[in-house]
């Protein structure tokens, strides 16, 4: 089974989890791992650099609109960076995705 993983960033941990247990609350995600990244980007005509963390929400292909959606409406940023990756993975994992998620 294919399934997606979600790359999000967030100004800080508080707010990844925020947004990330709403998500598994209403099961539209079966699993996030959370990382501290460096940020350097253009912004509004300059380079902005920064720290910021990574979620990686791990879902079913079905669920990505929804997520989306629900991530934009709690985001505190402007422009949130919001990715899908479509991957695969041995069956076992897969399978558990698909049961944890609606």
């Amino acid at each position: 089974m294919k399934f997606i993983i979600i790359y999000i960033t967030h100004p800080n941990l508080k707010i990844a989890k925020k947004v990330t247990e709403a998500l598994l609350k209403d099961r539209l995600i079966a699993c996030v791992n959370y990382f501290p990244i460096e940020s350097a980007y253009w912004w509004k005509g300059k380079i902005e650099s920064g720290k910021e963390i990574v979620s990686l929400m791990k879902t079913k292909k079905e669920n990505w609109t929804k997520v989306k959606k629900a991530v934009e409406t709690m985001h505190p940023y402007e422009t949130p960076c919001i990715m899908k990756l479509e991957v695969k993975s041995n069956k076992a994992y897969a399978d558990w995705i698909k049961k944890e998620t609606r």
